[in-house]
């Protein structure tokens, strides 16, 4: 699981072939790519997945802080918020960890021919 094996990075998006990629939504993807590829160029003999995932896990928590941060003006009120800032961000992730288990399940295959090919390649 040391790198996102698709060769564009993100989910195929073929779960519905009815949806239309928006230039939001590929505007979105393309974010998710950058920081994929910069979590992927931490990868070597001094950080395996686990540490660079692990890494990045935390990143998207102090980041997610800081965005949810905005429009408070005093740090109490947002303590009192706490609990439904983190309700709202844990089923985000889960959502979208769910999808990508899933799209990962369905193109094993694919996505682990392609990180051998990566590999051969290198």
């Amino acid at each position: 699981m040391s790198q996102d094996n698709n060769p564009d990075n993100h989910q195929d998006n073929t779960v519905d072939a009815n949806i239309e990629i928006t230039p939001e939504m590929q505007a979105f993807y393309q974010r998710a790519d950058a920081i994929i590829g910069v979590a992927n160029s931490q990868l070597g003999p001094d950080a395996h997945s686990g540490q660079v995932g692990a890494s990045l896990l935390y990143a998207a928590a102090r980041y997610s802080a800081s965005v949810a941060s905005i429009g408070f003006v005093k740090g109490d009120d947002f303590a009192k918020e706490k609990d439904d800032i983190v309700e709202f961000y844990v089923k985000q992730y889960r959502q979208m960890l769910s999808d990508n288990l899933t799209d990962y399940a369905q193109n094993f295959d694919k996505y682990v021919q392609l990180n051998q090919d990566d590999k051969a390649d290198k």
